[in-house]
């Protein structure tokens, strides 16, 4: 009945659907907080991006409601938390169709934790956005990156009428990922070196040549910027002649994607423009998590990038971690007519609040359907705060002891405290509960939980109240684990403790002892242990690695000269990082020999004790 009453509309007042405002949602993938010039960067040039802002109103304040993408794509779509979903990671590009909420079965004896298994597509059961503008009389189409399950879960079953490339894989991929062929393009005419943002924006343009004067909702879910780490080679060099190793920002190849995804804002913003339809077109640009601001050797090896994408400073963390740099997102609104022109608004806003506002801005009921998402308008008209709590669940992440911040937490934000639990993280197995005051430390660096014991209980009490409303996967110790602070062997080495001593031997390489997640802390250190090689020496490393890069590069290790004739010598390595300390690594040897570890300790430059390793 709906659909007929729709078309007899259509039929009869033509000019009542053409007064409706339009909706253009720009998407983009792993955008940092500080990755374009309107939100601080001095790098990378986003002409169109900041144009954008220069119209309408620039949040400080906005979340994605998970630091991965197709959680926090999900929340957009349906209103819903990703824990109510159960979608809580980046799965739903897999074959396998599991549509029930559970925990992992088992285990490694290194992960503290049995973490949720994420659900691999967006049950058609929820009423979508799309699914509700498009009964209201709306043209949907969606183009881009979706990564929430292909058919029978694709954007064509979820409101859609429209899908280009119509692909759901988590990004561009191939052997030339942005750049065409596109392995998941084949159906489409190609320039060989087309950039998938320029032909997706391209396509965009045309639908909406096509629907001008209808009402249509346009998603623009971006691939950029996305792995891989793949620009237009004469943007690439235009970058690298700039990049500036003292900028926390100076990846070249980075800054040619964001380019990129600049160009693709402003193609279809000045589309917009020439149709005549800006004073009735709400335009909205968001990300779905944080950037990447690690570094791996992938990086530099496949991709030529000797330094992580980029950085989210001065804000902790990044993609797939639970600190601000994983969730608080760049976010623009034009809404023509209500947002006034180059204006700022700190008030809070989180991924699942854009169902409820747009509905409200496009004059649309509320829905009557469960949604967790409260609608931002009277943000946006009368700067009334809309919500002064924010929730993200990432039951997700190693639990063993590796990069902080990305093991299986929850967290809750109410005004300015954020209190984090990491599920589990304590040596004594329960779960560690981490506060911080985001108005006072940004940056999340002083925990105070030990100073406000009943701050703590609030919020933790608030965490529980949460979990038990949306039905959430909680992760719970892991039967099988094995203490955390037992230093491991890399690939190529093997570790045995027996009688109080940690013994390293490889047939390949290097005996390597490693810890992946170690004390933290900036400035200066010194490592100490003891060590007996058997064997031949002809130098020792050691290695650290940061919540800045993970790997373990010539630019953070010590050479040493050990002695190698069978007998017990005490060490000291002296080191400085001005980035958070992470991971630790000992290499007794460069040569093949057997390595043997007494006692390891780690202290601050003035001698402070950190943390001493007895095996």
């Amino acid at each position: 009945m709906r659909r007929l009453v729709t078309f007899f509309l259509l039929i009869v007042s033509p000019a009542l659907f053409a007064a409706k405002p339009n909706i253009l949602f720009i998407l983009a993938d792993d955008l940092g907080a500080h990755d374009v010039g309107c939100y601080g960067s001095t790098y990378h040039k986003t002409p169109n991006i900041d144009a954008l802002a220069a119209r309408g109103v620039k949040l400080t304040q906005a979340y994605a409601a998970n630091p991965l993408c197709s959680p926090t794509r999900s929340s957009i779509l349906t209103g819903l938390y990703p824990a109510r979903i159960g979608i809580t990671a980046p799965s739903c590009h897999l074959k396998e169709v599991i549509l029930d909420k559970k925990l992992v079965a088992s285990a490694p004896p290194s992960n503290k934790v049995l973490e949720a298994v994420s659900l691999t597509r967006l049950k058609t059961e929820y009423i979508t956005l799309a699914d509700t503008l498009k009964d209201a009389g709306y043209r949907t189409a969606h183009f881009g990156k979706w990564h929430l399950g292909a058919e029978p879960y694709s954007p064509l079953q979820q409101g859609f009428e429209s899908d280009w490339p119509h692909t759901s894989g988590p990004g561009p991929g191939g052997k030339t990922g942005y750049l065409s062929p596109w392995d998941f393009a084949k159906d489409y005419d190609q320039e060989p070196g087309e950039h998938i943002e320029d032909r997706m924006s391209k396509e965009a343009v045309k639908w909406m040549k096509a629907h001008k004067n209808e009402p249509f909702y346009l998603n623009y879910w971006a691939f950029s910027v996305h792995s891989p780490w793949i620009g237009k080679p004469e943007l690439v060099e235009k970058y690298r002649k700039t990049a500036d190793p003292k900028n926390p920002q100076h990846n070249p190849v980075y800054a040619a994607m964001i380019e990129s995804l600049d160009d693709a804002v402003g193609r279809l913003v000045r589309c917009v423009d020439e149709l005549g339809i800006a004073d009735n077109t709400i335009i909205v640009f968001f990300s779905d998590n944080g950037g990447v601001d690690w570094h791996e050797d992938k990086m530099q090896t496949v991709y030529g990038m000797d330094c992580p994408p980029t950085s989210n400073a001065p804000l902790r963390g990044g993609k797939a971690t639970i600190f601000e740099g994983g969730t608080r997102e760049p976010a623009l609104i034009v809404w023509p007519g209500v947002t006034k022109a180059a204006t700022t608004s700190d008030l809070m806003l989180q991924s699942i609040d854009f169902y409820p506002t747009i509905l409200e801005m496009l004059g649309q009921p509320k829905p009557s359907h469960k949604i967790d998402g409260t609608s931002y308008v009277p943000a946006l008209k009368e700067g009334k705060a809309t919500r002064d709590t924010i929730f993200c669940h990432f039951p997700h992440g190693p639990g063993n002891d590796a990069r902080a911040g990305d093991a299986p937490s929850t967290s809750v934000r109410k005004g300015d405290f954020k209190l984090i639990r990491f599920y589990a993280d304590n040596d004594d197995r329960s779960d560690k509960l981490v506060l911080y005051n985001l108005k006072d430390d940004i940056g999340e660096q002083h925990d105070l939980a030990a100073q406000m014991p009943d701050k703590v209980q609030e919020l933790n009490g608030m965490i529980s109240g949460f979990l038990k409303d949306t039905e959430a996967v909680v992760p719970v110790p892991n039967p099988a684990w094995t203490n955390p602070r037992v230093w491991s062997g890399s690939k190529d080495s093997t570790v045995s403790i027996r009688d109080g001593i940690a013994t390293a031997e490889c047939k390949s390489g290097r005996p390597t002892l490693q810890l992946l997640r170690s004390p933290e802390g900036s400035g200066k250190f010194a490592f100490s242990f003891r060590m007996k090689i058997t064997g031949n020496a002809p130098q020792g490393i050691f290695l650290w690695g940061t919540d800045k890069d993970r790997a373990f590069a010539p630019a953070r290790r010590v050479v040493f000269k050990p002695e190698a004739d069978g007998q017990w010598h005490d060490y000291t390595v002296n080191f400085e990082t001005p980035d958070q300390l992470r991971m630790l690594r000992l290499d007794g040897s460069t040569a093949v020999s057997k390595v043997e570890v007494d006692w390891i300790k780690l202290s601050k430059g003035d001698g402070t004790l950190l943390q001493a390793w007895e095996f």
